[in-house]
């Protein structure tokens, strides 16, 4: 039997990770685990490093991004996901999503890893790269990778009170 305790669910607030979010949120119920929520927002500093003659103190600016992706994460975890699956959201900072979420998941124990995919291709994967692609190739524990559309799996929570009854 597989045991899982700590879900991990990377998000970047996309259509994709909201199904990604889906999916975790029934496996923790389904398995008794704790849902970790983690949005990697951009560092504001390194991001200027590169910009001639540019000199300011971007603590502020940093401040306002993080406080930002708290308040969407607040939005996107429910009371309700709180009190059942024991809910954590977590802002780290980094220009190196992949590797700030596979730093958590080792941090924090998770046995699974959820994150959404774009399903990109061609030239877009090539330049762009692929966030789903590096953690998978770099996880400390399985992946499962969620695209957007998805294949109906999940019911919506308002379907599944109606197929309940």
């Amino acid at each position: 039997m597989i045991t899982l305790k700590n879900i991990l669910v990377a998000v970047d607030f996309g259509e994709a990770s909201e199904t990604a979010l889906a999916y975790g949120r029934e496996l923790a119920r389904l398995g008794g685990a704790t849902l970790h929520v983690l949005h990697v927002a951009g560092d504001v500093a390194a991001s200027a490093m590169g910009v001639e003659g540019y000199v300011t103190d971007l603590t502020s600016v940093q401040q306002e991004v993080e406080d930002s992706a708290r308040k969407q994460l607040d939005g996107a975890v429910s009371d309700e996901d709180r009190r059942t699956l024991a809910a954590k959201t977590v802002v780290r900072t980094s220009n190196t999503p992949a590797l700030s979420i596979v730093s958590y998941a080792k941090d924090a124990h998770i046995d699974l890893i959820i994150v959404g995919t774009h399903g990109r291709g061609g030239m877009a994967h090539l330049f762009m790269g692929s966030v789903a692609e590096r953690v998978v190739r770099t996880a400390p524990c399985p992946v499962l990778t969620v695209r957007n559309p998805e294949h109906e799996f999940v019911l919506p929570d308002a379907l599944q009170v109606v197929a309940r009854a």
